[in-house]
């Protein structure tokens, strides 16, 4: 058995989010804070990494107070609770290799303190000292108690529904310890 473990390179690493709504979208970035992956015989055996919550920046509003405003709403406790929870973890519990350097994974994902099984499929580009691994995580926000503006929560919302599902595409490198 052939073991090896990389350590995610947070300078290098991150995750992109998109948030829907009825009139349009929102996107921006988070900090990846940390990680690590470890691979036997070149098959990813395990993985973790963990996103600082603090750290949410939304890239589509240019105006400095409007923008400050969202960042300040999005860290409250309508949605990600940052002072509380500033860190939100994923973690592999089973990855089945597929083609073209994709795994089907399920994973662990904890936002708020509460954790919830998530499916996804991950795309790595490994040498031996570094994998590059790539996903896109599609999560219901209702199951993590982030029920602002939800029509599941909510009635007569109109034009301010927020929809449910948000995105996050995750780009992470890491290298070989």
């Amino acid at each position: 058995m052939d073991t090896k473990n990389f350590k995610v390179n947070n300078e290098k690493s991150l995750v992109e989010w998109i948030g829907r709504k009825v009139t349009g979208a929102h996107n921006g970035t988070i900090e990846v804070k940390e990680g690590t992956f470890a691979f036997e015989n070149n098959n990813l055996l395990s993985g973790k990494f963990v996103i600082n919550t603090k750290s949410i920046k939304i890239l589509d509003i240019e105006d400095a107070e409007t923008n400050a405003q969202f960042a300040g709403h999005l860290a409250s406790d309508d949605f990600f609770n940052s002072d509380q929870f500033p860190e939100s973890v994923f973690e592999i519990t089973h990855a089945e290799p597929g083609d073209n350097n994709n795994y089907n994974v399920t994973g662990n994902l904890t936002i708020k303190g509460i954790t919830h099984p998530v499916d996804a499929i991950l795309q790595i580009v490994k040498t031996d000292n570094v994998a590059v691994l790539d996903a896109k995580i599609v999560i219901d926000r209702t199951k993590f108690n982030i029920k602002f503006r939800s029509a599941n929560f909510f009635t007569n919302l109109g034009d301010t529904l927020i929809y449910n599902n948000f995105d996050l595409n995750v780009h992470l490198v890491a290298e070989a310890i």
